[in-house]
């Protein structure tokens, strides 16, 4: 009988980067080279809320040197790279939605934009002093009949999406465009704002070192609580899952 690790059905791992594949540098060159023993099959993709530039410069000075992810999700779910370029029928898809006129709205607030760097099509950073503040804008855009998403974190980051983007949706997206059914999909995080990637993926990693939020809400019949932090409990729960072979843990 052959092992469910060696099915050539092709699994697609979707993974954030900060304190889920980060924090712990031998642990990810440990999984850099078990993933590489299995690329025939694995596909890798990153996936950030951090613009496309602040995550090359977490790939140039963090990770092994010659790790190669298949794609790279940045932006909250706005960029899609697939081997280095830029996956254009996803981006075109913000091209309608009236960034523009949002900025303008929530400048008229009073609100700062964050840098230029944050900014992307089919999303719109402001810093926002509270949750109360938060609300008020949305409701203001609501009232001005904007569609749109959002995403209100720590103290005073609001997010204003594109209702196509969204971590989850990109991760979707890329599913369907390398021809990989939903079901074999793999997330892996460590904090709340994984959460959605959490529900969308056939199955899912939270490593030891999860935040609460996220153990709290995540989807306990789908998704495996690893005990090693970091990338190491990325590779656990791979093991777990049959993704690759327990003895590429072990040895």
């Amino acid at each position: 009988m052959r092992a469910e690790n060696d099915n050539a059905k092709p699994l697609l791992l979707v993974s954030d980067i900060d304190d889920t594949l980060t924090g712990d540098p031998a642990a990810l060159r440990r999984l850099w080279q078990v993933l590489e023993l299995h690329r025939g099959r694995l596909k890798i993709a990153l996936n950030s809320s951090r613009p496309a530039p602040s995550v090359d410069e977490t790939l140039r000075s963090y990770f092994p040197v010659t790790f190669a992810p298949d794609a790279v999700i940045t932006g909250l779910g706005t960029e899609i790279r697939l081997q280095g370029m830029l996956l254009a029928s996803w981006s075109q898809q913000f091209d309608a939605w009236p960034d523009v006129q949002i900025r303008e709205a929530v400048l008229k607030m009073g609100h700062t934009p964050h840098d230029a760097v944050f900014q992307t099509p089919g999303k719109a950073s402001f810093a926002v002093p509270g949750q109360e503040q938060a609300d008020l804008v949305i409701q203001r855009l609501n009232d001005a009949g904007f569609s749109f998403k959002h995403i209100f974190s720590g103290k005073s980051d609001l997010d204003i999406l594109a209702p196509e983007a969204g971590k989850d949706a990109a991760m979707r997206y890329l599913a369907d465009h390398l021809g990989i059914a939903l079901q074999d999909t793999i997330a892996a995080g460590d904090s709340g704002n994984d959460l959605a990637l959490f529900e969308a993926a056939g199955k899912a990693i939270a490593v030891g070192n999860a935040r609460p939020e996220l153990v709290a809400a995540m989807p306990k019949d789908k998704t495996y609580h690893a005990a090693a932090h970091h990338a190491a409990g990325v590779l656990e729960g791979l093991a777990a899952f049959n993704a690759i072979p327990r003895s590429d843990v072990e040895n």
